[in-house]
């Protein structure tokens, strides 16, 4: 090797951001987005099954309050989520300061059953309240068989 050589670069490999946010405009479209951004984020966490699915449907929802409480609050609802401590926690900001309210929906109604699932599902929920409006959160706990597992080591020779 000459002087003036200098060995290969290492390559750094990054871990994914245990967090990640968006921000999305208030429409009935939202939820979709959020969804879209969410099974991303899923995939580079290497989060599925049982766990996605609930983390989608309880997305699905929190954003779809946040669209109908927000109508007239803001320009934006936000979302972020945050994989720590092997818990999925999502959450969606929104600028209304209105509390979001479990109903006990009727077998005919077509609304009203969103904050019940989210209830069901979650290992935990809550709302957050500031100056400029409010996040609902929502936990969801990883139990051995949907837990996210490391990509496999390549074989050596």
């Amino acid at each position: 090797m000459s002087t003036r050589a200098r060995p290969a670069a290492t390559q750094l490999t990054t871990a994914p951001p245990s967090a990640v946010g968006h921000r999305f405009p208030y429409t009935h479209r939202s939820a979709g987005q959020a969804r879209t951004a969410l099974r991303h984020q899923l995939q580079v966490w290497h989060i599925n099954g049982e766990l996605a699915d609930s983390a989608e449907l309880l997305l699905s929802e929190l954003v779809t309050n946040a669209v109908q409480a927000q109508a007239s609050a803001g320009p934006e609802v936000g979302v972020r989520f945050v994989w720590a401590d092997g818990c999925l926690r999502l959450e969606v900001r929104d600028a209304s300061d209105e509390l979001p309210v479990m109903k006990d929906a009727k077998e005919d109604e077509e609304c009203g059953r969103g904050l019940a699932l989210v209830d069901a599902l979650a290992s935990g929920w809550g709302v957050d309240r500031d100056g400029t409006g409010k996040t609902v959160w929502a936990e969801l706990a990883v139990c051995d068989a949907s837990a996210p597992r490391p990509a496999p080591a390549p074989l050596s020779p």
